[in-house]
């Protein structure tokens, strides 16, 4: 079962429609006592890590999705959550990853925000079991996961190399959306669901 914390900031509908598709249960998290009832967690999230980061503190759950030993997976915003800082709002996160989230820049020539499908170069890793290499998935982000070699799974370009996934012992993060990505994306949805705890 996958509980998805349900703090304002996710869109859900499409989320948990993917979810569906792929015959995979889910519930929703909205108090520390459901974490308890998932074997998967996932955090969704769209708009400002900032705004975002206030309204996951709210429901006291920062804490709490800190200390599991289930996987976790972090989605666009969601995954944002996981780093130290984002400069979106100057914003300090649960910092469960070292890393830092950073605006793309328009110097480079590139439209913000990154938007559209784009090929992702991934590492052998459980979460792309099956996917084949430069595969492309959806992604809807002006700000992004700085690359650093420890915890990147997977890789991205738009101006400059990007961790379009990262993993850090039982947390993931996903910067595109696999919820909107079609075939792939839910399969990678289906592989989170079978990682072991």
């Amino acid at each position: 079962m996958i509980g998805i914390v349900n703090y304002g900031a996710g869109n859900i509908f499409s989320l948990t429609s993917a979810l569906e598709r792929q015959y995979l249960n889910y519930g929703m998290v909205n108090t520390e006592a459901d974490l308890d009832k998932y074997t998967h967690i996932i955090i969704p999230g769209v708009g400002h890590a900032g705004a975002a980061m206030k309204k996951l503190e709210q429901t006291g759950l920062v804490a709490p999705i800190k200390a599991l030993k289930k996987p976790v997976l972090g989605i666009c915003v969601g995954m944002q959550l996981l780093t130290d800082h984002s400069e979106e709002g100057d914003a300090k996160l649960m910092g469960i990853f070292p890393l830092k989230t950073r605006l793309f820049d328009k110097n480079q020539g590139i439209k913000i925000p990154h938007m559209g499908w784009n090929n992702i170069e991934h590492k052998n890793n459980a979460l792309f079991e099956g996917v084949i290499n430069l595969t492309q998935f959806y992604f809807v982000h002006s700000y992004f996961i700085e690359y650093n070699p420890i915890f990147d799974i997977a890789t991205a370009n738009y101006g400059t190399p990007f961790s379009a996934a990262i993993q850090k012992d039982n947390f993931y993060g996903v910067q595109f959306h696999p919820e909107k990505s079609g075939s792939a994306g839910e399969h990678i949805l289906k592989n989170f669901s079978n990682l072991k705890q």
